[in-house]
């Protein structure tokens, strides 16, 4: 079938659209991962070629000593990573478990005052992370939990964040559901766990991915609660790795580096589905 001119270069212009909107994706893909492989090559690199001019992409001589060094030696990341992975992993199981019963009430049980604990709730989203830091020591303190993962574990237990987050999705969600459960004798318990909890997965999830990536990548609260070097956790870890002047030795940082972005990375792709599907819920929402 012809087409006629006009057809065509509607064609063209449409094809060249795609492919000038191609490129430029590409090298703006390409811009924010050239970070990550010069990270990854100075990772393998000894100290002396990390910063040399012009850079060196590919490593030569290729130092593996430098993550057997990171794992193995006298700050080894194995004992950063077991920390990390307790504080988040605790942290983000409780947040998701109290978000879940906190949003669920403020969306859907009716009690007095509901919306106005809501409003002084969401109101101390106002108040500075940073200023809450000195507080939260002087009270871990006087509890006999300063230098130890607690510190750390329980202030990400309950996260306003997550609350509203979940309070939004359960707003949105047919309130049918819950009235025809009740309808069938289900109890309000059964009504949250059976019926509105499993339609908020790819929420959870996606809440999951947020509040894992803010808790592994947590530098200030491990800094100011821990003073104990074996509890540090990655964060902290990294500053650890100093060579006998006292400078920072780039290398087996860069190796460290590497290999904190893993859990990150793994974490992301199990829950990418999942973390899509919320994304696009919100969307339609």
């Amino acid at each position: 079938m012809d087409l006629t001119p006009a057809r065509r270069r509607m064609r063209t212009k449409r094809l060249l659209s795609k492919i000038s909107s191609g490129v430029i994706l590409w090298a703006l893909a390409a811009l924010f991962i050239m970070p990550f492989v010069w990270m990854l090559s100075s990772s393998l690199k000894r100290n002396i070629d990390v910063f040399a001019v012009p850079v060196r992409w590919i490593p030569d001589p290729v130092q593996w000593s430098n993550y057997v060094e990171v794992w193995l030696g006298d700050h080894s990341m194995l004992r950063y990573f077991g920390n990390s992975l307790l504080v988040t992993t605790v942290s983000v199981a409780g947040d998701l478990i109290t978000a879940s019963m906190a949003g669920y009430a403020f969306a859907l049980l009716t009690f007095a005052g509901r919306d106005k604990v809501f409003l002084i709730y969401l109101a101390t989203a106002i108040v500075p992370y940073q200023l809450l830091l000195v507080p939260r020591f002087m009270f871990f303190q006087q509890l006999g939990l300063y230098d130890t993962l607690w510190a750390l574990i329980l202030p990400g237990i309950f996260t306003l964040f997550g609350t509203f987050l979940l309070r939004q999705f359960f707003i949105a969600c047919p309130p049918e559901l819950g009235e025809a459960a009740r309808i069938d004798g289900a109890g309000e318990w059964s009504v949250f766990w059976r019926v509105y909890l499993p339609q908020a997965k790819p929420m959870l999830a996606a809440l999951a991915i947020i509040r894992f990536v803010g808790s592994w990548n947590d530098y200030e609260t491990p800094l100011v609660m821990l003073s104990d070097e074996r509890k540090y956790t990655v964060p902290l870890g990294l500053t650890q790795f100093i060579d006998a002047e006292g400078g920072l030795s780039a290398g087996l940082a860069m190796a460290a580096s590497v290999s904190s972005v893993v859990p990150i990375l793994i974490v992301f792709l199990i829950f990418q589905r999942q973390f899509v599907a919320a994304l696009a819920h919100a969307g339609l929402k």
